[in-house]
């Protein structure tokens, strides 16, 4: 009774999850944990993370709970900010150039690297659609990530993003025009959006 009560307490603490070191933390074990899923109990659904198993899972906060080092960025973005309709097959994360993920993350995502003085440029959180807080690029953010890595990204989805940022009602154009300096591409960005607007 007290395990299901500690149980209890750390999914409601955890937004619906359990991470391994949490409940290690809270004085249960490895094996508490196993035998409750063999029991049904719970439901394992990455390495260190449960849930209740009649729970749809909130993937992006999952993923998000793997690594502080990872910004949902790119395709990821866009869908956060509304610019896209469809989540993406595969997340895309950006990460210090310094910095490493388990393989297990690198191989499951899109992974993008960035100098470190321009990782948290433009960080920002945000929630998804099942209410938890994740992190992510800001929409101006995203706009230069996309153009950036446009050879890497569908040619209708870049266009239909560059659409959507320039119909928005909410633009930061002064915020915009640094970040497009800071990533030295100022004129492909006044390019793409005299053509838009």
């Amino acid at each position: 009774m007290k395990i299901m009560k500690t149980i209890e307490a750390l999914l409601k603490e955890n937004n619906g999850m359990i991470r391994t070191k949490d409940a290690v933390n809270a004085g249960l074990s490895r094996t508490t944990l196993s035998q409750l899923v063999k029991k049904g109990m719970l439901e394992r659904v990455a390495q260190g993370q449960y849930i209740r198993p009649y729970e749809m899972p909130d993937e992006l906060y999952l993923l998000q709970q793997r690594s502080d080092k990872i910004i949902f960025s790119h395709e990821t973005a866009l869908f956060l900010h509304g610019m896209v309709e469809q989540m993406p097959l595969r997340y895309s994360l950006t990460i210090p150039s310094s910095g490493k993920v388990s393989t297990s993350l690198s191989d499951r995502c899109k992974m993008y690297y960035v100098k470190p003085e321009l990782y948290h440029l433009g960080r920002c959180i945000v929630m998804t659609k099942m209410g938890n807080e994740v992190t992510t690029y800001d929409a101006e953010r995203t706009v230069c990530d996309i153009l950036r890595s446009r050879s890497r990204m569908d040619s209708q989805i870049f266009v239909a993003a560059m659409k959507k940022y320039a119909a928005r009602k909410n633009q930061d154009w002064n915020k915009l025009q640094n970040y497009s300096e800071a990533f030295h591409i100022k004129k492909q960005l006044m390019k793409y959006l005299e053509v838009l607007t």
